[in-house]
């Protein structure tokens, strides 16, 4: 029988993880027809036989291998049936009725494809503050080079959580750490792009469904706290690597004739400049990843040709409202507008 919502938790040697994170998913989530998903990308550290051993009501699905975010959604998602799915990183602890906001709100809303709760760090809480946290936080945009931003959000700037973005908001994207979405929705946009494997895959495909017509928004009323960070940090050149060529692999699957040429001119030398920025920091292995990323960008050009022009020919938007037109950039180190707020009125959205 159909469920109404499954909360599926993609898991990859993260058992004490999810034996920290798990309960609260578990006792919060006890709605009728909605079901608590593992799927396991063929850990080796014992996640499955804890998992059948401390949370038996917890759904499994087993993959064969690790096919990392975006693929292992894709395929985990596919073994189930059910109205909405809830994308849930291992490293959330969820607070009670969570889920309702998100429900009720996507059930009266049906011009929305998909929703995010509000993102709090769980650092922050531990330390008795209440601040955004870094992968979310309020919901996200993006601006005219691809630099992604939240509100609560902006570059290295998180700010604390004082209600000011307590409306629901319409986004360019939500985040993959607590992404609510209409099963249909997913798959008529072609789910998660497997080729990204991790980093990114969350906003080329909430650009696929804002350029369709489809909505996006944060509920702020549903509450959770992330961890952050939990797979790789952020100074790791791997997630350096991942973040750079999934970013230009976006904006060529996405980005309009008229802005293609003219957007990856520009981020050309915006790259060239992380590099050498890294290299001033003394961070040598992210400015080869970034060398690296555009390197392997220009390689995979060729296999992205038919999805940029599935996408270009479905598009209803010309331009998506949440995507500003400026330099987020610009704005943040040039003009000093280091909140959501200061950005917004700095530049104009496309």
């Amino acid at each position: 029988m159909r469920s109404k919502l499954a909360v599926v938790i993609l898991n990859w040697n993260g058992k004490e993880m999810m034996r920290r994170f798990l309960p609260s998913v578990v006792r919060y989530s006890r709605l009728e027809g909605v079901e608590v998903i593992v799927a396991d990308n063929h850990s080796t550290d014992g996640s499955v036989e804890m998992l059948r051993e401390e949370f038996p009501s917890v759904g499994l699905v087993l993959l064969d291998r690790n096919y990392g975010f975006a693929d292992g959604y894709n395929r985990a998602l596919r073994e189930l049936d059910a109205e909405y799915y809830l994308l849930l990183n291992s490293d959330v602890e969820v607070t009670s009725r969570w889920l309702d906001p998100l429900l009720a709100y996507m059930d009266t809303h049906l011009e929305m494809a998909a929703c995010q709760p509000k993102l709090l760090s769980y650092h922050a809480k531990e330390q008795g503050r209440e601040m955004f946290e870094y992968a979310g936080a309020c919901g996200g945009f993006l601006d005219r080079y691809g630099y992604p931003f939240c509100r609560g959000r902006v570059m290295s700037v998180v700010e604390e959580d004082r209600g000011q973005y307590d409306t629901v908001g319409s986004l360019f994207w939500a985040t993959g750490a607590a992404l609510m979405v209409r099963a249909a929705d997913y798959w008529k946009v072609g789910g998660l792009d497997g080729r990204f494997f991790a980093h990114m895959e969350e906003i080329d495909f909430c650009w696929r469904l804002r350029s369709r017509g489809r909505g996006i928004a944060c509920v702020p009323e549903s509450r959770v706290y992330h961890v952050g960070g939990a797979t790789l940090n952020k100074e790791n050149p791997r997630k350096t690597y991942l973040n750079f060529r999934n970013n230009l692999l976006m904006l060529y699957k996405n980005l309009s004739e008229e802005e293609l040429g003219p957007v990856m001119r520009v981020r050309r030398w915006l790259d060239y400049l992380a590099a050498f920025t890294f290299l001033l920091k003394g961070e040598r292995g992210s400015a080869q990843a970034v060398f690296r990323a555009r390197r392997d960008f220009k390689q995979m050009l060729p296999d992205f040709e038919a999805s940029r022009k599935e996408n270009r020919q479905a598009a209803l938007l010309a331009t998506v409202p949440e995507r500003i037109s400026g330099s987020l950039l610009w704005a943040f180190y040039v003009r000093r507008k280091n909140t959501f707020t200061k950005v917004m009125r700095q530049t104009k959205r496309k």
